[in-house]
């Protein structure tokens, strides 16, 4: 026989041979470079035999990576057969056919004979299985036993691009080994269930979080002896739904522990649910607020810094709670520049800096008492979420529900001390009324003396008065039929007028106006007007007049001892024989009705006077009368 090396091209018969077997045939030596190919080897790459030859085989099999080529070919059994999908490198195209592969040695020299068949019409079906893959939403690819990318769908090329860091527009993932292209991946939950599958050749399933892309995957690996196939799921967006419904469930567990545990005060039950707020929301302050008039009163604080505490005081205007308010609803900005434009004037903004604002009304007996709130000075990206919204309502809704409680066990208890101290009045201070008459009726039975029923007349008399003012302190309360604009001389001078004054004058020095309800505000003048004549003797000159927050009403008389004055408003507290002791105490409770406060000092003449405070001047566009 001639010797001929495996790189000279056959020729004569063998030629005609090797061309009309209609099989791709290639030669490589050992350093991967073609040194011959067949007609049917270069009609598969649409290229001509010269353009092959010398070319290294990974520009034309992407999957044969040039660091693994001797690994590639060892992989072979001898004839064995594999189907992989070729990549023309050389010429920048992908050859839509499934191809054969089968190594060989020759002669020991480390020549490797490829042959390549032509299986297109395979490679139709295959076209529509990728059809198929393509329009899955999952991410699915498959590896061969080398780890290297053989498939990939849309969905799975995006993913592994991304993951790689490559751009997955002009990215050919396929050909592409995984762990040397996601290095960061070694060692991690995926790493180690794909080698798991690979080993015990059972299917696998895990959802992961992948720190670097800070996504969290479903994944399901599927094993075979060419490699794997995996099903992977972008799950992020559901499990940061069911991170933040978790939270929310354990926020909401923490809140009801805390509204729940009657061992701690309002006021430190407030101060948590404001601390566990600021955790929720990351904001710089939680308030709980009284608006008293201009008045803005921190009432409860959790906070970042010592800038407020509680009992400070500043002016409603300054603060964005003012429109929750007036409109008694809840204000949500994110960043006030933003969302509330037209209130960056107050300083709130302009001086404090708060930048961002959640805020609901607490409102107790109908009114608006003040608001839960939250606030900070950076302003937010993006709006204060439905969740966070819905939080902070409930805040306020629970402490105007515990506040609102808070005003009628107060009210309970004012009315059950007025129960006991009118069935102390009816037990005692009637009976000896009773006494006479009952005592005087029968002597003038006995004796037909005309005296004893003046007694009976007098003792009747001072029952019935018991009786009106009894009567009185018990239907009255502290609820208000209706506030109307009254000013204070109109309503005084009607007043004096029922009073038996005989010599005694009113001078009334004021032109205030206020909200009040006229028949109850008439009881109080009545009863301090009445007070004054009765104790103040004959010719008792009575003065009203103006204080920043009130009236008094004063005068000349010989007023009353330091020692008495905590004890005037008590009920049936009287220094007269014929006085029934409530006139003041009604006076006291017309004062706490509207919300005023009450004192008793002396005038500079020496005599009684009674201060009003806390009842304000409203502007009342009507007009009082």
């Amino acid at each position: 026989m001639n010797s001929r090396t495996p790189a000279d091209p056959p020729s004569g018969l063998l030629q005609s041979v090797v061309e009309s077997v209609g099989i791709g045939i290639g030669v490589y030596d050992g350093d991967g470079r073609y040194v011959y190919v067949n007609s049917a080897y270069t009609a598969l790459f649409s290229v001509s035999p010269s353009e092959l030859v010398g070319v290294p085989v990974w520009e034309v099999a992407a999957e044969i990576a040039p660091d693994r080529f001797d690994a590639y070919w060892a992989s072979f059994d001898e004839g064995e057969t594999r189907e992989v999908r070729t990549v023309h490198a050389y010429n920048s195209y992908r050859v839509p056919v499934v191809t054969g592969t089968t190594r060989r040695t020759i002669d020991g020299t480390g020549y490797h004979v490829v042959t390549v068949e032509d299986v297109s019409e395979r490679g139709a079906v295959d076209r529509d299985h990728r059809d198929v893959l393509d329009r899955m939403t999952d991410g699915f690819f498959t590896l061969d036993t080398d780890w290297t990318v053989t498939y990939a769908n849309e969905t799975g090329r995006d993913i592994l691009a991304h993951t790689m860091g490559r751009d997955a527009e002009t990215t050919t993932v396929e050909g592409l080994h995984l762990w040397d292209e996601i290095p960061e991946a070694v060692g991690t939950t995926f790493y180690e269930k794909y080698h798991e599958a690979v080993d015990t050749q059972e299917p696998v399933t895990l959802e992961e979080y992948y720190e670097p892309l800070d996504s969290w995957f479903s994944v399901r690996a599927f094993p075979s002896e060419d490699g794997l196939s995996i099903y992977v799921r972008d799950v992020t967006d559901r499990r940061r739904k069911e991170d933040a419904l978790e939270r929310r469930e354990q926020v909401l567990r923490e809140m009801h522990a805390i509204i729940a545990d009657r061992e701690r005060s309002f006021t430190e039950q407030v101060e948590a649910l404001l601390a566990l707020g600021r955790a929720e929301l990351g904001t710089a302050f939680g308030t709980l607020s009284h608006i008293d008039g201009d008045d803005y009163v921190f009432e409860a604080v959790d906070a970042e810094t010592g800038d407020i505490t509680a009992g400070d005081i500043v002016p409603v205007e300054a603060t964005n709670c003012e429109l929750v308010a007036t409109d008694r609803e809840t204000l949500v900005a994110g960043n006030v520049a933003r969302d509330i434009p037209d209130e960056t004037d107050r300083v709130g903004y302009t001086e404090w800096g708060i930048s961002c604002y959640l805020g609901a009304p607490v409102m107790v007996d109908g009114e608006v008492y003040g608001t839960f709130c939250f606030y900070g000075t950076e302003p937010r990206e993006g709006q204060f979420s439905e969740w966070e919204v819905t939080f902070v309502d409930l805040l306020a809704q629970w402490a105007s529900y515990e506040l609102s409680r808070q005003s009628t066990t107060q009210r309970l208890a004012a009315q059950n001390e007025r129960l006991e101290q009118f069935a102390s009045v009816v037990s005692h201070d009637l009976r000896n009324p009773l006494n006479v008459l009952e005592g005087r009726l029968e002597l003038a039975r006995r004796t037909g003396d005309a005296e004893h029923l003046a007694a009976c007349e007098q003792a009747v008399t001072r029952m019935s008065q018991l009786i009106d003012d009894l009567l009185t302190l018990a239907r009255m309360g502290t609820e208000l039929d209706g506030r109307e604009p009254v000013a204070l001389d109109r309503v005084a001078t009607a007043c004096w007028a029922q009073v038996a004054s005989g010599e005694a004058t009113l001078t009334v020095d004021s032109d205030r106006q206020f909200v009040a309800d006229r028949s109850r505000l008439r009881q109080l003048l009545e009863n301090l007007l009445r007070n004054a004549v009765e104790h103040g003797g004959d010719g008792v000159e009575v003065r009203i007049g103006d204080l920043p927050d009130g009236f008094f009403i004063e005068d000349d008389g010989p007023g009353i001892p330091a020692d008495e004055r905590d004890a005037v408003f008590g009920w049936g507290h009287s220094t007269r024989e014929d006085g029934t002791g409530f006139g003041l105490s009604i006076a006291r409770a017309v004062a706490e009705a509207h919300g005023w406060e009450i004192a008793v000092t002396g005038s500079a003449e020496g005599g009684a006077r009674f201060e009003l405070t806390g009842v304000g001047r409203p502007d009342t566009s009507s007009g009082p009368e």
